[in-house]
């Protein structure tokens, strides 16, 4: 019994082509490919037309020894020639090639031309291979899809406007059978990437046979289709009623399909095959969240094991699930922007039909999904982390009380690196929400955008708070004190946020399907409290520190003296009296003016000592003369008075 064949025309050509430049419109760098690949198809089914330049042309294939590979190469060859021909047309649009425009023109249409019959032939063996029971109906739709779409867009450019409309519709309604009979959300996404592709082209066609409603592409394929289908798809009604019959999977197929994205009550739609495989990750890691109990780890109350905490593995489990699921949105975030960005760069225009959601929003609520992800986690960190502290104090203080009798003081001695790390992350937490309020599906929503940034406002009252308890464990109270003013007022400016939702059960993040960040006013009132608390403490402590003053009292004592003020005393006597009086302790008495005495008797009643000779002698010397101003006298004799002596 012949095997049976599960080719897939429309999946392999997206696939190929978005992995080998058509994404960017580069048809050089898929031709290159689809070249090389035809030339390894042929050495591997032994098909080649012979070496040097005899041609040899290739027997008939039979049908029972076809394989999938002769399908592929049908499909790379109609893929090769149809990239030329693109590639030709767009050389002939340049300025450089104006002479010769015609000519590459025409080698651009014979080369299309060559396309719709490598088309062709993979349709015929497709039909013939389903007739024999080898090849699903599903396939061959894709492939009668794929001939459709080629031809079409041949008679488009051959200016065959009314048979390429009719073409052009017929695959339209496979396609959207496709879609709505398919078994997983993939294939439901490839359906309508390759509808949104030819949906423009459906409406330049109405639109140059003069049809009024040009715009409204479903109702004219609906007209067109319902009167072609059967003259163009041989057996339509049969293959749509086996398509309905493969779609029914199991269990298998289920967990393929992804679940809706509801954003503001309406749907997210996912028009892309690489955006449903990165979602469909994010979607299972979202069950393993939420299998993970959410209660953090708690104190052991065991006889035999009292005071010791528990290892806190749910809070492992939890960010662990949480770290999960930040990988799989960090993945479909990137596949979002760089789908955004080749539409930019390509100059597309958006595929999506007009009124729905483009890819660029698509985009935007991947990163709001992975912003609110990020943000949850770190809040489960900062829980983890203070519930730990707590924990481990109480522990400490039943492990105290137990191994003495003797009072303990009510201060604990808390990890110095608790509070820095809280503080670090509510840093990175105010990043994720000022990041979020910047998204545009934030910024069009009024409401949303307040409770973002009551929430922004609340986290930095919060990181106040954590970092003013840091400056207090380093005894720096004015710091701390100016923080939890700042707080304060972070808080008033959260509450005023909040006052702008109409309720408070209308919260948008509170009420959504994703309530990363819960707050109510109760709780900006209890944080309130806590920093009136907090304050009023950090004042009793400055005051008993050091009675309230900049410096400390620890800071002056420590305070010493430089060596300088030892060594001068040594040499230089100084007037304490007067640096006294100066310094306004101590007031001189005015000195007593006693009546002068003559030098002699004064010399003849004090005896001669020492110290007085030497100050009578500083006082009684006589000062040094100066030099006479008389101008000395000119000659012989000054010159040479060295030798004769002065007079």
């Amino acid at each position: 019994m012949a095997e049976t064949l599960s080719f897939q025309a429309l999946q392999l050509a997206n696939q190929q082509r978005n992995a080998y430049g058509l994404r960017y419109n580069d048809y050089g760098r898929y031709r290159k490919h689809c070249a090389n690949r035809t030339h390894r198809l042929r050495s591997t089914l032994k098909l080649t037309h012979g070496k040097g330049r005899e041609f040899k042309k290739l027997p008939p294939v039979k049908l029972e020894s076809i394989k999938d590979a002769y399908l592929e190469l049908l499909l790379f060859e109609a893929e090769r020639a149809w990239t030329y021909s693109q590639e030709l047309a767009q050389l002939a649009s340049l300025p450089a090639n104006k002479d010769k425009a015609s000519t590459i023109r025409r080698n651009a249409t014979a080369r299309f031309r060559r396309a719709v019959n490598w088309a062709t032939q993979l349709l015929s063996h497709c039909q013939a291979l389903h007739a024999s029971g080898r090849i699903p109906g599903s396939s061959v739709i894709q492939a009668t899809v794929y001939t459709l779409v080629l031809n079409g867009r041949f008679l488009r450019y051959r200016y065959d406007f009314d048979n390429a409309l009719t073409q052009l519709c017929v695959a339209r309604s496979l396609l959207d059978e496709l879609a709505s009979q398919a078994s997983t959300s993939r294939s439901q996404a490839l359906a309508v990437a390759f509808a949104d592709e030819i949906g423009p082209e459906i409406r330049y066609c109405a639109h140059e046979l003069g049809n009024s409603k040009a715009y409204d592409v479903g109702a004219i394929v609906k007209e067109i289709a319902s009167s072609h289908k059967n003259a163009l798809v041989e057996g339509y009604d049969k293959l749509v009623a086996e398509l309905s019959q493969e779609s029914a999977g199991g269990a298998a197929a289920e967990r393929e399909k992804l679940k809706p994205l509801i954003w503001e009550g309406e749907p997210v739609p996912i028009r892309n095959p690489e955006l449903v495989d990165v979602l469909l990750k994010v979607q299972e890691a979202e069950e393993k969240l939420r299998s993970v109990p959410k209660e953090p780890a708690a104190v052991v109350e065991s006889d035999d094991k009292k005071g010791k905490v528990s290892k806190g593995t749910k809070s492992k489990q939890g960010v662990a699930a949480y770290d999960a699921i930040l990988l799989a949105l960090s993945d479909a975030e990137g596949v979002a922007r760089k789908l955004v960005e080749a539409q930019q760069l390509s100059g597309a225009t958006a595929a999506a039909p007009a009124g729905t959601r483009d890819l660029h929003f698509v985009h935007t609520y991947v990163v709001y999904q992975l912003l609110a992800r990020r943000i949850q986690r770190d809040l489960l960190l900062i829980s983890t982390l203070l519930h730990q502290s707590q924990a481990s104090h109480r522990s400490t203080e039943k492990h105290d009380s137990a191994s003495s009798s003797k009072p303990k003081s009510s201060k604990h001695q808390i990890d110095a690196r608790l509070f820095p790390a809280v503080v670090k992350l509510l840093d990175t937490i105010i990043q994720g929400l000022t990041q979020m309020r910047t998204l545009s599906i934030v910024d069009d929503s009024p409401d949303l955008a307040s409770a973002v940034d009551a929430r922004l406002s609340f986290t930095k009252s919060r990181r106040c708070q954590y970092l003013a308890k840091a400056y207090v464990a380093t005894k720096k109270y004015a710091e701390a004190l100016t923080l939890m003013q700042h707080a304060t007022i972070y808080v008033r400016e959260s509450q005023s946020a909040l006052h702008l939702l109409p309720s408070p059960e209308e919260d948008p993040i509170s009420a959504s399907e994703l309530p990363f960040y819960t707050l109510a006013s109760e709780t900006l009132n209890e944080l309130q409290v806590e920093l009136d608390a907090d304050s009023l403490k950090c004042k009793k402590d400055w005051f008993s520190y050091n009675g309230g003053a900049a410096v400390g009292l620890a800071d002056r004592a420590a305070h010493k003296k430089p060596l300088f003020f030892d060594i001068a005393l040594n040499y230089i006597e100084l007037d304490m009296d007067r640096l006294q009086e100066r310094a306004g302790k101590q007031v001189a008495a005015p000195p007593t003016l006693a009546s002068p005495q003559p030098q002699r008797a004064v010399a003849q009643s004090e005896p001669k000592t020492v110290a007085s000779r030497a100050k009578v002698e500083e006082i009684v010397r006589p000062m040094t003369p100066e030099p006479s101003a008389t101008p000395a006298k000119g000659g012989l004799s000054n010159l040479l008075g060295g030798w004769w002596g002065r007079k």
